[in-house]
């Protein structure tokens, strides 16, 4: 059944494309640009135009001395309207930026009870980066550009695996404060937690937890040891940084603050932000309102998802990336590849 199933559909096809196309076929006519004529064979060539009887080829502009059209060229691209009327072709495809020249054509063609298609890999070029689509919002057929769309499935699947880790991340957390909090107030009277406003998903601004492991005037001594910073770009990192709990005159490491960020134990009370919904397990890090007031068009784009607790950066080398674009790049990679 198999075999002769395969070969009655070889059949047919041969006999629909050679008897039935060429005769009662839906008959094309294509209107393009010189510069897409590469394309075009190609595309001629892997059999995509096979279930259209071919009316045959109208070009913007002249071809350069040499070169050959695919399909013959009928008529001069000033004459295409009246070509058309005055022949047999049931649907355009114009393959030409939407000017306004352009558009004038397409709704005479329309005019004539023609179909016609307007190709919009122009408008997706002229956008840039990102992922495309065809869509209506509030009634209006538009193109949507984006990094990456989850489905609902993946996107609530996502978020009950943030809802129960966040829930254990909590009950971990509380069992944690028992021990770190008195060690981190005996080191440093005062706060056991630290809050923080950081920029979440597309510029939400939100106030993130960690357990305290600097001294409470670490802001304000931030700006004197910016000349220690070790990062290269909108982010601070010091491997001295004399402003966490236990640093020692000598640049000696020890005590509380050093050893529960080393350990990311500082890290645990923002389970309470992924509960909440403000971050993820899994995303680009939240940066601080500072940096992110210095973000260049291209570094806004690692805020188009949740933050997360942890992410490409943090697998990929924490301690060995000191390049902010290094940062950038693995974000995007994330935000691009993002799958379940």
């Amino acid at each position: 059944y198999f075999c002769l199933s395969y070969l009655m559909r070889v059949g047919y096809k041969w006999y629909y494309q050679k008897r039935i196309i060429p005769k009662n076929g839906r008959s094309l006519l294509v209107i393009a640009a010189a510069s897409d004529m590469a394309e075009l064979r190609k595309r001629i060539e892997d059999g995509y135009w096979n279930s259209y009887r071919m009316a045959g080829l109208i070009l913007s502009d002249a071809l350069p001395e040499g070169d050959k059209a695919p399909l013959q060229i009928v008529a001069d691209y000033a004459g295409a309207d009246d070509w058309i009327r005055q022949n047999w072709v049931d649907e355009v495809l114009i393959l030409l930026p939407p000017q306004k020249e352009v558009l004038a054509l397409a709704s005479a063609v329309a005019s004539m009870g023609v179909t016609v298609h307007i190709g919009i890999d122009y408008i997706r070029n002229m956008v840039g980066a990102g992922k495309k689509t065809l869509e209506e919002i509030g009634g209006y057929n538009v193109l949507t550009v984006y990094w990456n769309r989850i489905s609902f499935l993946s996107a609530a699947l996502k978020r009950g695996l943030d809802l129960v880790g966040g829930l254990v991340g909590c009950l971990i957390t509380a069992v944690l404060t028992v021990f770190i909090g008195p060690a981190i107030y005996i080191a440093s009277p005062g706060p056991i937690f630290y809050s923080q406003e950081r920029i979440g998903r597309n510029g939400k601004v939100f106030r993130m937890y960690k357990f305290r492991s600097m001294y409470q005037d670490a802001e304000e001594r931030k700006k004197e040891l910016m000349a220690m910073n070790t990062m290269k770009g909108f982010m601070f990192k010091a491997d001295n940084d004399p402003r966490i709990i236990g640093s020692g005159k000598d640049g000696s490491k020890h005590g509380i603050g050093w050893f529960i960020r080393k350990t990311s134990l500082d890290e645990f009370p923002q389970f309470w932000n992924v509960l909440k919904g403000e971050m993820s397990l899994v995303g680009t890090r939240p940066p601080l309102i500072d940096e992110w007031k210095n973000y260049e068009k291209h570094h806004r784009a690692r805020l188009a998802v949740r933050p997360g607790i942890t992410g490409m950066w943090q697998v990929s080398g924490r301690s060995d990336i000191t390049d902010f674009e290094d940062v950038v790049r693995l974000d995007k990679q994330y935000i691009e590849n993002w799958n379940l």
